[in-house]
C-alpha cells in the first residue's frame, strides 16, 4: 500500500483529534469510570477501527484492509494481556480510583509514542535485511513457549516489579509519596518533586514497551506496511483504557488467555519463518492474510469459551464443600 506524506500527516492529526475529544469529554475531570461509560467508549473505539478498516476496503485495497483487521485483532488481544500488569501497577502505587483514568490515558499515550519508534526501527530493519524475519519468527516461537510455561506455573501471587528505567528515574529525581490531585510535579521546600501520579504514568508507558517486544514483531508477521502496523497499534492502544474498566473484573476468568496468545504468537512466528524462506527462494507454502485472520479469530473465540467454562467449573467446585458441610 502506497502511503503519501499527506496521508501520514492527516492520519496522525485525526488520531490526535480523536484523543483530544476522548480527553475533554470523558477524561478531563477526574472521576470513577462506570461500566456504562467504559462500555460506550469501548464501542466507540472499536467502531472507529472498523470504519478505518472498511475505508481501506472502500478505497479498493482489499489486502491492506485484511492486514489491518488481522493486525488490530492481534494487537487488541495482546493488549488485553497487558491489563493484568496494569492492575498490578495500580495496586503497587495505590492509585485512587478517581485518578486511574487519567493515569491510563497519559500512560497509553507514552506507550504509543514509544511504540512508534519501535515500528520505525522494525520497518527499517525489514526493508534492509530479509534475514530479520528469521529473528522475529524465532523470537515469537520462543515467546509462545515462554507464555505456555508461565500459564502452567502454579504461582498465583504476582507482584509488579519496576523496570530498570523507572528505577533510574526515581533515583535521579526526588519524589513524594503523596498524591496531589492530578499534578505530576510539585514544589516543596524549594525543590521540584515528582508525584506518584507521574511515576505510575511512566510505569504504565514503559511497561507497555516491554510487551511491544513481542507484539511489534507479531504484527510485522501479518503485514510489512508501516502505516498498517502503526494504525493497528494506535486503535488497539487507544481503546485499552476503557477496556481496563470494562473487563477488569473479568480478567481472572480468562484462564486460558495465555494459551490462546501463545498459539497466536507461535502461528505468526512460523508464518514469519516461512515468509523468510520464501524471500530466499525456497519453495514453501505462504500463509495468506485471510487464513491468518481466521486462525487468530478462531483461537480467541475458542480460548474465551473454554476459559468461561473452566471458570464456571472452578466456582462450582469451590462451592461444593460448603454444600457438603451444610447437608451433614
Amino acid at each position: 500500500m502506497e502511503v503519501t506524506l499527506t496521508t501520514w500527516v492527516v492520519t496522525v492529526v485525526v488520531l490526535c483529534a480523536l484523543i483530544a475529544v476522548d480527553f475533554f469529554i470523558g477524561g478531563r475531570k477526574p472521576h470513577e469510570v462506570s461500566i456504562r461509560e467504559a462500555g460506550i467508549w469501548s464501542a466507540v473505539w472499536v467502531a472507529l477501527a472498523v470504519i478505518f478498516g472498511a475505508s481501506l476496503l472502500w478505497w479498493g485495497d482489499t489486502q491492506a484492509s485484511g492486514e489491518f483487521f488481522a493486525g488490530y485483532i492481534t494487537e487488541k488481544s495482546l493488549s488485553v494481556d497487558n491489563l493484568f500488569v496494569f492492575i498490578l501497577i495500580m495496586a503497587k502505587f495505590s492509585v485512587p480510583p478517581i485518578y486511574q483514568q487519567r493515569v491510563l490515558m497519559i500512560g497509553v499515550l507514552i506507550a504509543l509514542v514509544l511504540r512508534a519508534g519501535f515500528i520505525a526501527a522494525g520497518a527499517a530493519l525489514i526493508s534492509q535485511f530479509a534475514w530479520i524475519f528469521f529473528v522475529f519468527g524465532a523470537f515469537l516461537v520462543w515467546t509462545a513457549w515462554k507464555l505456555i510455561q508461565e500459564a502452567r506455573a502454579e504461582d498465583e501471587e504476582e507482584a509488579y516489579e519496576e523496570n530498570r528505567l523507572l528505577k533510574a528515574i526515581e533515583r535521579k529525581f526526588p519524589s513524594t509519596d503523596q498524591y496531589h490531585g492530578t499534578k505530576m510535579t510539585i514544589v516543596e521546600n524549594g525543590r521540584r518533586l515528582m508525584t506518584p501520579m507521574l511515576i505510575v504514568m511512566l510505569a504504565i508507558g514503559t511497561t507497555d514497551v516491554l510487551f511491544a517486544l513481542d507484539s511489534i514483531p507479531a504484527i510485522f508477521g501479518l503485514t510489512q506496511d508501516p502505516y498498517i502496523v502503526f494504525t493497528a497499534n494506535a486503535f488497539a492502544l487507544m481503546g485499552l483504557r476503557q477496556l481496563y474498566f470494562l473487563i477488569g473484573g473479568l480478567l481472572k476468568k480468562l484462564v486460558h488467555l495465555s494459551y490462546g496468545l501463545s498459539i497466536i504468537l507461535g502461528f505468526i512466528g512460523v508464518k514469519l519463518v516461512l515468509h523468510a524462506l520464501h524471500e530466499y527462494g525456497v519453495h514453501v507454502p505462504v500463509i495468506s492474510t485471510p487464513v491468518s485472520l481466521g486462525v487468530i479469530c478462531g483461537v480467541l473465540v475458542v480460548t474465551t469459551i473454554t476459559s468461561l467454562i473452566a471458570a464456571k467449573k472452578t466456582n462450582a467446585q469451590a462451592a461444593q464443600p460448603d454444600d457438603d458441610v451444610s447437608v451433614k
